[in-house]
Order: structure tokens, then C-alpha cells, then sequence
């Protein structure tokens, strides 16, 4: 099956021998270890626009959040690339008017953030799955997100200095040098990175493995989000002349957290690469198909489970709500998913609240297959106009 796979998204999917407007081209610099969102260096580098869509797969049961995401739109983000012999670096600069931050005294609040994930291992038609990776594809995840200030004397997150602003003996000139000795010493970084190999496989890397380096600006119109991170180290290798990076945002201000967010697709990264390169031209994603067909044929097979823009027959959630996804995945995830949809096994809805629409069943031995069945029977002719109509399914953009 895995051969059949890769021959067809092989012969599905068009490329065209130049770099597109959705590949990042990275410009070779010096040393990175002090690059951060407002250093001079970025101005090298070549901004290119990536498209963040919203994220539509699942639903928040968390009406109020609901009511604010309802009619988002896609946002256009610029980002820039630097590479060394050892680093890679990313700039991305995307719009949001409202600055929100973490509080660590109020549960109610969400932080604006951004994440930049990378696979583990860079396989052509074989990219882990958008946010937690999947089986034999490891995917690695850098999350920043803006934080309050908090004073840690001693760098090791101790807060046992905290006061409270509103206690009466904390005022006047107390407060004024409580205020300074949080200027100078405050830890404001809130950098976290993971590894995941699909379903409940996120795992925090900690400690001296951590060698990447992030932070956040906030411009008052715009965020500007930085990473530094080896090219090659223990969790994965972008070493060669081209690689791939997904991006995702969260807006604190209308409730962002986990899976409500706007993210991109799967996108390459030129760091001198022939551009002929087989990762850029798969990455292109230009599909041969019929989108009209398409239409039809994704009524007649896919409608009576999946939800997406014009076509809400099925109960909410019975399946991924569709009407993004062709924002934020490729062609080759969608023939995949089409053909072969136990090679990625998602979390499902909420499965204590809608029983019936479980997206997975567990064997005996603990092994998850996906409860859509595989769709290898489809011609190829009509697998691809199926896959090129969903490519339209992405929300416009502001």
C-alpha cells in the first residue's frame, strides 16, 4: 500500500521547475546566537508571505471563545530565514492590534503566541502530521508564548519573592523598589519545545537539550516572533540544502489555546537549494484535477461524514470539519489521508459527549485504526479532482 501511495502522489502532484511564492529562501549569515525579533540582520534576509488559516478540524467547548472565532479570517504573516554552517533562524511578523499576556495570578486569561514546527526526519510526500507529528514521522515543535514578567532572584523559577500589589504594606517607595528589582532580574521567556509522534505522544524537550532560543516584540500593530535553533542535533536534521516548517499563531484576545488558532501548511525553506529540488517542487502543491468534479465527487463520497463550506448534511463533528483544510495541509497529506487514513489517527470530539462519533477504535492490544474508511478503490483521476477541490477549501483572507 505504502508503494501505491507514493506513486500516486507522485503522479499527482504538479511542480514547476521555480521557486513559489510560498517558499522561504534563507540567507546565509554569520553567527545567530544573539538574534532577536528587532536585530538588523533580519533586514538581509528576503520576506516572504505565508497564509495562517484558521484552524476548523475541531470545535472548543468553550462557548464564548466559540462566539469570538466565529467568522475569522486567514491572516498574512511575513517571515524571514538566516542560516549558519550550525543554526537556522526564523523571524515572523504577523498582524494583531491587541497585545495579550499571560497572567499567572487570573485563570481566564490566554497569551498571543507563535510556534514553529519542524519534522524530525524531512521525507518528500511524508511530513509528520500539523501539530503532534505521527507514527514513524516525529515532528518537533518550538511554542513561545508572552508572558508577564516574573521575578526569579535566583533563575531557577523561584517566586517566593511575588507580592501582591494590593497588599497595604506594599506601597510608596517599598513597591517603587519591588518594581526595579523586577526590572533587573525579571524572567519574561516563556519557550517550551516538544517532540511528538502523533496521538498522546507529546513529550517537553528539557534542560540541556534545550538549545534553541525564542522571544516575542510587540510592535503595537503587529507581533514579531524570533527562533534560533541548531540545524542538526539529537531530534532532528535540516542540514541539507532544503527543508520544510509549518508556523501557527494564537490571539490571546479572542481565547486562543491548543487547537484554536490560525497555522499554514507545510512550507519550504531554500537554503541554496536547486530549484529543481524535490521538496520544493512536492511543497508547490499544485494539484491536476477538476475542481468542479471534485465538488461532486466529494459530495457523493466524503459529505454524509465531514462537514466543510457548503456542505453541512452531517451531524456536527461525526468526522474533521473540512472547510480549512486546504489552507493548512498539503495535496500529499490530503491523498494520504484519502487513501490510507490509518496513517494518521487524530483525537476525535469530545467522546464522552457524542459517543456515536468516535473517529478511531482500539484494539485489544491498545493499536488505533481510524473509523473512515480507505478510499484506495477511487481512480486516480478521481482522487485527484477530489484533492483538488478540497485545496479551495481555505478561508479568505483579511
Amino acid at each position: 500500500m505504502k508503494k501505491i501511495l507514493s506513486t500516486v502522489i507522485a503522479v499527482g502532484l504538479m511542480g514547476s521547475a521555480s521557486l513559489t511564492a510560498a517558499t522561504i529562501e534563507a540567507k546565509k549569515s554569520g553567527d545567530l546566537n544573539k538574534i532577536t525579533p528587532v536585530s538588523k540582520e533580519w533586514m538581509a534576509a528576503k520576506a516572504s508571505e505565508v497564509i495562517l488559516y484558521p484552524q476548523t478540524t475541531l470545535k472548543m467547548n468553550d462557548k464564548e471563545a466559540n462566539v469570538l472565532n466565529k467568522d475569522n479570517k486567514a491572516k498574512k504573516a511575513m517571515v524571514r530565514a538566516l542560516y549558519s554552517g550550525s543554526e537556522i533562524a526564523f523571524l515572523i511578523e504577523w498582524p494583531d492590534g491587541t497585545k495579550s499576556v499571560q497572567q499567572g495570578y487570573k485563570s481566564a486569561t490566554y497569551a498571543d503566541g507563535f510556534a514553529v514546527q519542524f519534522a524530525s526526519k524531512t521525507v518528500v510526500g511524508e511530513l509528520p502530521y500539523v501539530g503532534m507529528g505521527s507514527k514513524g514521522r516525529e515532528a518537533v515543535i518550538h511554542l513561545q508564548k508572552a508572558v508577564e514578567k516574573t521575578y526569579e532572584p535566583n533563575g531557577n523559577g523561584d517566586v517566593s519573592m511575588q507580592v501582591s500589589r494590593k497588599q497595604t504594606n506594599a506601597f510608596g517607595d517599598d513597591l517603587k523598589a519591588f518594581d526595579k528589582k523586577v526590572d533587573e532580574l525579571a524572567n519574561r521567556d516563556y519557550q517550551r519545545v516538544f517532540i511528538g509522534e502523533g496521538f498522546r505522544s507529546m513529550t517537553e524537550i528539557k534542560g540541556e537539550d534545550l538549545k534553541s532560543t525564542a522571544d516575542m516584540e510587540h510592535t503595537g500593530k503587529t507581533w514579531k516572533g524570533s527562533l534560533v535553533r541548531p540545524l542538526k542535533d539529537d531530534y532532528m536534521d535540516a542540514s541539507g540544502d532544503a527543508t520544510a516548517v509549518v508556523f501557527a499563531v494564537w490571539d490571546g484576545d479572542k481565547k486562543n489555546r491548543d487547537g484554536l488558532k490560525l497555522l499554514s501548511s507545510w512550507t519550504a525553506v531554500s537554503m541554496g537549494a536547486a530549484a529543481d529540488n524535490a521538496l520544493l517542487l512536492s511543497l508547490d502543491d499544485k494539484v491536476e484535477g477538476d475542481v468542479k468534479r471534485g465538488k461532486e465527487l466529494a459530495e457523493m463520497n466524503c459529505a454524509s461524514c465531514h462537514q466543510y463550506t457548503g456542505a453541512e448534511m452531517a451531524p456536527a463533528y461525526m468526522a474533521p470539519n473540512l472547510s480549512n483544510i486546504g489552507g493548512y495541509s498539503t495535496a500529499a497529506y490530503l491523498i494520504e489521508s484519502i487513501v490510507e487514513p490509518n496513517a494518521v489517527v487524530v483525537p476525535g470530539y469530545n467522546r464522552n459527549a457524542h459517543k456515536n462519533f468516535e473517529w478511531y477504535m482500539v484494539d485489544d492490544k491498545g493499536n488505533r485504526t481510524s473509523t473512515m474508511p480507505p478510499f484506495g478503490h477511487l481512480e486516480q483521476k478521481d482522487l485527484m479532482d477530489i484533492v483538488a477541490f478540497f485545496k479551495t477549501m481555505k478561508a479568505e483572507v483579511e
